[in-house]
């Protein structure tokens, strides 16, 4: 799960030294539209659906990653 999650965020943010301790605050291209791109990428490739609460949560590799195990 962790090589297809960073797979995204790097093809996203258009950045191959995004890694596990990627978040908004380390990550120059992390904003808004980054941000809902991220959320729609990932939503087509693990076939799941975020609620609003959860999209503002996922702000950093390990909260993607945990609300992603919560859903699969």
């Amino acid at each position: 799960m962790d090589d297809r999650i960073l797979t995204i965020m790097r093809d996203i943010f258009e950045d191959e030294a995004i890694d596990t301790t990627c978040s908004q605050g380390n990550c120059e291209k992390w904003d808004s539209l980054h941000h809902l791109n991220l959320i729609c990428e990932l939503e087509d490739e693990f076939d799941v659906e975020f609620e609003p609460e959860e999209i503002a949560e996922m702000t950093t590799f390990a909260k993607v990653k945990e609300m992603l195990v919560s859903k699969c």
